[in-house]
């Protein structure tokens, strides 16, 4: 493993900036840890791609992020972890923490036996997924609802409008109408529009977000490995990002006042 010290950053990443909720939730639980996030915008979202292009972006995401001399990186993005963090383990020698669908708590919590995901093509597709749901859903239903063309509103900041909110009650009723009483955010993305999902599962469903168990999950590897930061005062927190459009850089503002202390262009093509 790498030899990093304790006061390095955390390294995030995503597909663009649905991993800003993972990042925030480690932000909240380590508030003394320095972070690095690389949102990946111009090629979001990874759930339309093929696995190999999700594959090279991750490679080239991650070799940039060991030249920043970070001490672990946090995959936050569904579709990539499932798809590329055993290569990538494989291929570095630095910590990796992954996301993937909470569909285990989920069925921990439902009451009626059916738990809905919302995630992305690619993640759904997946041979990783499928197996995750085989392996959880002995005894239950999993419902999986991919939801094309979310992501992309997202990352164009149209998080209010008519249209977006049309398009999650498509994704989202058919779940309800089928019992599902624990709905997944799939995707670190949808976070963003949870409060919309709530307006229209109302009390029938809880939702579940994996958010904070990353942010558990990160503590305790540093914790493990040594590497928690010993600095006593506020860390920083730097952005890259490859597209940053003003609509979704107000998103990242309006998650984190104050927070984002620089915006750099990622200098990856």
């Amino acid at each position: 493993m790498l030899s990093h010290q304790n006061n390095a950053a955390i390294g995030i990443f995503d597909s663009g900036i649905g991993g800003i909720s993972v990042a925030a939730a480690i932000r909240k639980m380590m508030p003394e840890e320095n972070i690095l996030y690389v949102a990946d915008s111009a090629n979001a979202p990874y759930g339309g791609k093929s696995e190999q292009f999700v594959l090279q972006r991750c490679q080239r995401i991650v070799e940039f992020l060991i030249q920043q001399k970070v001490k672990l990186i946090v995959v936050a993005c569904n579709t990539a972890t499932l798809i590329c963090i055993s290569k990538l383990r494989a291929l570095y020698p630095i910590q990796f923490i992954g996301v993937e669908p909470g569909i285990k708590p989920a069925l921990l919590a439902s009451q009626s036996g059916v738990v809905g995901v919302l995630a992305t093509q690619n993640t759904v597709n997946s041979l990783q997924y499928r197996q995750l749901v085989s392996r959880l859903s002995q005894q239950s239903r999993v419902l999986s609802q991919a939801c094309n063309g979310l992501v992309d509103r997202i990352e164009a900041g149209e998080i209010e409008s008519t249209s977006t909110q049309l398009l999650i009650k498509q994704f989202v009723t058919p779940l309800i109408d089928q019992g599902a009483d624990q709905i997944v955010l799939g995707c670190t993305h949808y976070g963003f529009v949870s409060r919309q999902i709530h307006e229209i599962v109302k009390d029938r469903a809880s939702l579940v977000n994996t958010s904070d168990a990353i942010a558990r999950q990160t503590l305790a590897v540093l914790n493990r490995e040594g590497l928690k930061s010993t600095d006593t005062q506020q860390g920083e927190t730097v952005l890259f990002s490859n597209q940053a459009n003003p609509n979704s850089l107000n998103i990242v503002e309006h998650l984190w006042p104050n927070e984002v202390e620089v915006i750099h262009p990622f200098p990856v093509d």
